[in-house]
């Protein structure tokens, strides 16, 4: 009977966030368009949070904590981003670009659920938790000038990828837990435009196919594909409660690949039907946290995460037409690292309140680039960056009063009765390296490129 009443909230709860919540992300603070910001109480610490993986978000950052996860727990929230590249050619002019407006709308989100079995009436089994999440790991929006001096090159590309995450995790040990999930990639039609996507105006090489230079063009395409991916939890040290002070983590991404189908729009109208391979890498990330303070009125963590992200299997995205043409798009890509710390302070019986915990964080990223010099392009105008993010963060529950409207805890009246709620809140600014453009394929985008990204994180967590 639990289990009936869990899967129907479950289902209203996915229905509500993919029709009204879930849209593409913009890249920001990724190498590529890869995106790291899956949750905010992880954003406010640079995302290094693969050792702590404590909350529901860590389905993304390390499938094992959910086995650390007592109850039924809910997470979701949006990221708000604001930015712009700007295009500094030679003579001095400049062409920017932003994420198709001020502030990428509607925001992009996450999701996540997770549980362990008693609390769905599964007392057989210890040690054993599910979860689902909903992510935009991977995202790409960005807009440029119709007339500008690249716009043979790219004039807007957009790719609003989805994933869902199915997840089980199991404590091996009081030390040990590990956990493995899939990733189920796709593509929604009213989810942006619902599909992988470029725009350009046609150049001097399309003029073999008849196609008179400046007229607008469109690539599409879209998939679905799956992968899978890992992760294990090990607790070094810990206090007399078996509290972590020492925690290690490793996990890894499998690679994708996504079949593309689509169209090869010429002018608005369709010219021929276009098919592309695209890859996404696979992933391998290490972690390691630390608790030098921790008991029953204060917690103090240092957390430093490295990942590798294999971008070297994206070779190129050459399109193929019905018609029998071919279009190169050249990649090569190259493997990039990423390093990410972070820590957070948390504050037992905030103001003297039983059950109220605040949280302070701070945390920095530093990311190489996978894209070479003689490949670049407007379409992911990528470098070298440095992040930096504060968070804050509080959460309710047992004993505690929500402002005095609701009890957060106590006795519970049913198996989902309301025991903890909290909110996560992190500004990052992404600062991307000057990149001067010397050697490329195409001339028109030779020139120094800055990127900026502003980031605002906001996550809510509900405990039943």
């Amino acid at each position: 009977m639990q289990m009936k009443r869990f899967i129907c909230m479950l289902g209203h709860i996915i229905a509500s966030y993919v029709l009204f919540h879930l849209v593409p992300a913009p890249a920001v603070q990724a190498e590529a368009f890869r995106i790291l910001d899956q949750g905010a109480a992880a954003t406010g610490q640079g995302t290094a949070f693969s050792a702590q993986a404590d909350d529901p978000s860590a389905i993304h950052f390390n499938p094992a904590g959910i086995a650390r996860l007592s109850g039924i727990q809910v997470s979701g929230g949006v990221i708000l981003v604001g930015g712009k590249t700007t295009f500094t050619r030679s003579n001095g002019s400049k062409t920017k670009g932003n994420l198709d407006g001020t502030v990428a709308y509607p925001p992009p989100a996450h999701f996540y659920l997770t549980s362990d079995l008693k609390s769905l009436g599964i007392e057989s089994i210890e040690g054993m938790a599910v979860g689902l999440g909903i992510t935009s790991p991977f995202g790409l929006i960005n807009k440029y000038p119709d007339q500008g001096p690249f716009n043979t090159v790219s004039t807007r590309n957009q790719l609003s990828l989805v994933d869902f995450k199915p997840t089980v995790a199991y404590a091996l040990h009081d030390r040990v837990s590990i956990g493995a999930g899939l990733d189920i990639y796709t593509f929604f039609d009213f989810i942006g435009e619902g599909h992988l996507e470029q725009k350009l105006n046609a150049g001097p090489e399309f003029a073999p196919l008849g196609i008179p230079p400046g007229t607008p063009l469109e690539l599409n395409g879209k998939d679905s594909g799956v992968g899978f991916n890992v992760g294990i939890l090990y607790t070094a040290m810990w206090d007399e409660e078996h509290q972590p002070i020492l925690n290690l983590a490793f996990v890894y991404r499998s690679q994708v690949t996504l079949d593309l189908e689509g169209a090869f729009v010429v002018a608005g109208n369709k010219s021929a039907d276009a098919f592309a391979q695209l890859e996404l890498p696979q992933i391998f990330s290490g972690a390691v946290a630390y608790w030098p303070l921790r008991d029953r009125r204060r917690e103090w963590k240092l957390e430093v995460d490295v990942e590798y992200a294999d971008w070297s299997s994206l070779k190129d995205i050459d399109v193929t037409l019905s018609n029998g043409a071919t279009l190169p798009f050249p990649l090569n890509w190259k493997g990039a690292w990423v390093w990410m710390v972070g820590t957070e302070y948390k504050f037992r019986y905030w103001l003297d309140q039983p059950g109220w915990t605040a949280s302070l964080r701070a945390g920095y990223v530093r990311s190489e680039s996978p894209v070479p010099e003689f490949t670049f392009s407007p379409a992911v105008p990528d470098s070298e960056y440095n992040a930096y993010s504060v968070g804050f963060g509080w959460m309710c529950e047992k004993q505690g009063s929500f402002f005095g409207w609701f009890q957060c805890g106590g006795e519970k009246k049913t198996k989902f009765s309301l025991e903890g709620v909290g909110v996560d809140m992190a500004y990052q600014v992404v600062a991307y390296d000057s990149r001067t453009i010397n050697r490329n394929r195409r001339p028109a985008v030779i020139g120094r490129w800055d990127t900026i990204f502003h980031v605002g994180v906001v996550s809510f967590r509900l405990l039943f």
